[in-house]
């Protein structure tokens, strides 16, 4: 439980920016196994100035809940701002990123830019965490580089601010997404505080959600890469962890079966000609593995329409 907020299963949905969008929350929901979602990166400084795109990415609905909106910024007085419109939009739970390592969001003082920047960082949790009354949580990296880990003393600033839980994404700004996740910095953080911890980096199957459960005491796990063309990730890590049940893998007819689906939530959201631009790389996620996946690509890649996506999943459906 994140404040008031129940996340059952304790699988949470990673914010990313370009991929989880309306319609692809929705998928993970209805895969099954997924108990919180979260957005894309919110900007607050262009919620505050009425960006209509920006805006937009708060386009949820009662399906997904509860869903968590992740906001960004450098400023605390504009992301404290940023909260409340968020929270007035109906979100569940306000996450402030303090992880990202996108040298464009860094530059601006936002982001993983805030671990170099303890004062800030606290004025800004305790301007969000009193400006809205929904549950406020901190998504962090574990330090800017193996030199500077900051993510027990952060994580402690956080709570001391007025945040009900903290998601550690076990890896430095530095690593970027290289190299092996560090879980016993979360079993750290984990023993630093009283509010819930939640685990992120290198689980992908239910055997290694329950290694992280089990060598750091976190309260849930975050997955994001792993759900990458595989929304149904959620539901086998669930069945895992809860029964010891080992599903299957997607086979090709249904990853090629999520793919359309997918894309047709992208058109309703979006509208044809976005949708197709977006779909894009979600449909190369989609095809991993699949016999002659790099021509099916390339011609997705030639796509300007939904129908003409549409007709290369068709094609690609024979080939399973």
């Amino acid at each position: 439980m994140i404040g008031s907020v129940i996340v059952d299963p304790p699988l949470v949905l990673a914010p990313m920016a370009g991929v989880t969008n309306h319609a692809f929350r929705l998928m993970c929901k209805q895969a099954g196994g997924c108990g919180l979602v979260s957005t894309e990166m919110i900007s607050a400084y262009a919620l505050c100035h009425n960006h209509q795109r920006t805006r937009a990415m708060m386009d949820w609905s009662e399906d997904e809940r509860p869903v968590s909106a992740q906001i960004f910024g450098a400023h605390p007085e504009i992301v404290a701002d940023g909260a409340r419109i968020v929270q007035e939009a109906g979100a569940d739970i306000i996450e402030i990123n303090m992880g990202c390592p996108a040298p464009k969001v860094v530059k601006t003082g936002a982001g993983a830019a805030l671990l170099r920047d303890p004062d800030r960082a606290a004025r800004m949790v305790a301007a969000v965490s009193s400006a809205v009354e929904v549950p406020v949580t901190v998504k962090m990296r574990i330090g800017w580089d193996t030199s500077n880990i900051v993510a027990e003393r952060m994580a402690c600033l956080c709570e001391d601010n007025g945040v009900s839980a903290v998601t550690v994404h076990a890896r430095t700004v530095s690593q970027g997404y290289a190299g092996e996740a560090d879980w016993n910095i979360i079993k750290r953080v984990k023993e630093s505080l009283s509010i819930p911890v939640i685990g992120n980096g290198d689980v992908r199957t239910g055997e290694q959600a329950r290694l992280m459960f089990d060598a750091t005491q976190c309260d849930g796990v975050m997955i994001g890469r792993a759900a990458l063309g595989d929304p149904w990730v959620f539901a086998r890590i669930a069945a895992y962890l809860h029964r010891k049940i080992k599903l299957p893998e997607p086979s090709f007819r249904d990853r090629i079966e999520g793919a359309r689906q997918h894309l047709r939530l992208l058109a309703d959201l979006f509208g044809d000609d976005r949708a197709a631009r977006e779909m894009r790389g979600h449909v190369a996620w989609y095809l991993k593995g699949i016999n002659g996946a790099a021509v099916f690509r390339a011609k997705i890649m030639a796509c300007r329409s939904t129908a003409e996506i549409e007709r290369v999943l068709d094609e690609a459906s024979c080939q399973c």
